[in-house]
């Protein structure tokens, strides 16, 4: 019998890529970061980085090859990034086939149906390859995880565009005010990978923008050290050290506890992630995720607008609040 890969190869031959799918495909060395003009340090950072973008990549050209059973010989771990990936193609194909989230929906309530919230991330992603504002075309699409594709439209627009993302701290034009809150969290996803999950360096990034867009950056920075890590135990501390000083604590925690439940949510629970909740959300990773999952319970089935997904991390960060309040 085969063994199943430790990590990703640089992805499927793509062998039953055709047409349309095959000039889609990505190039696996779109996941090198190393390619990218980001910070470097030593250790295995920069690993964990490339490995992400690199199962991101696999499971794109999964889709394109028609092969999408693949991703599950991927470790764990690696899994929800491949998915993402995976749902960035399916929402690609069906924008440019018109076919209005068909391809997302099946792989939604198929392979990826433990995975949803990085498929959404992956679905925004697509967006922003596209330069689309990100609209709800997908049917049955979950009524508040969908905005979880603003966060995705966000880390890849900056991605993309670094330099001037990073930089200049531009915002897209094509976004609406109820857009761009959800969008940093994504760009502040993306800082902790552009500064290789230093603290310093991240909180310094933060620090250039505006005031009242630093919350949801640091939210992001919350969700990817603890959903993507990249960090030790002391960084961890110091990152916490360094959202308490800015005043943007509970935001830090809050990102944690959404990438807490959904790490639990898609299988066995990371070391890593293990690691970061107790010290960015101050609590053990079932407490932590049951602060999401009761305030999700507590908007009711009715909640669906970018208004009900900002009270459930209001809600969220409240949890934190009462936790630590004495």
């Amino acid at each position: 019998m085969d063994q199943v890969r430790t990590e990703p190869t640089p992805g499927p031959a793509l062998s039953g890529a055709r047409g349309l799918r095959r000039l889609l495909a990505k190039d696996p060395l779109e996941s090198d970061l190393s390619r990218r003009r980001f910070r470097h340090r030593g250790g295995a950072s920069r690993t964990v980085f490339t490995k992400s973008e690199r199962s991101y990549v696999f499971g794109y050209n999964a889709v394109m090859s028609r092969e999408i059973e693949k991703v599950e010989e991927l470790p764990e771990v690696q899994r929800p990034f491949a998915y993402e990936g995976a749902a960035a193609a399916c929402t690609l194909l069906d924008l440019l086939t018109l076919t209005r989230g068909r391809r997302l929906h099946e792989l939604l309530a198929g392979p990826a149906q433990h995975h949803r919230h990085a498929a959404y991330l992956g679905a925004g992603r697509a967006y922003a390859l596209l330069r689309l504002r990100p609209v709800w075309g997908a049917r049955r699409a979950h009524p508040l995880l969908r905005w979880l594709a603003v966060d995705g439209f966000g880390f890849q627009w900056s991605l993309s565009r670094a330099d001037r993302m990073v930089g200049v701290r531009t915002m897209p034009d094509l976004l609406t005010r109820a857009h761009c809150a959800v969008f940093d969290q994504g760009l502040g996803r993306l800082l902790w990978y552009h500064e290789c999950g230093a603290p310093d360096d991240v909180s310094a990034r933060i620090a250039g923008y505006a005031i009242p867009r630093r919350a949801d950056l640091w939210s992001g920075v919350g969700f990817a050290a603890a959903y993507t890590g990249g960090a030790e135990a002391d960084e961890l501390w110091w990152l916490t050290e360094r959202a308490g000083a800015d005043g943007f604590r509970a935001y830090l925690a809050q990102g944690c506890a959404f990438a807490v439940a959904a790490r639990l949510r898609s299988g066995e629970l990371p070391g890593h992630t293990a690691q970061a909740a107790p010290i960015l959300a101050g609590a053990d990773p079932e407490e932590a995720a049951s602060w999401t999952d009761r305030a999700l319970i507590a908007l009711g089935h009715e909640a669906h607008t970018h208004e009900d997904f900002r009270r459930w991390q209001t809600q969220t960060r409240g949890s934190w609040t009462r936790r630590h309040r004495y």
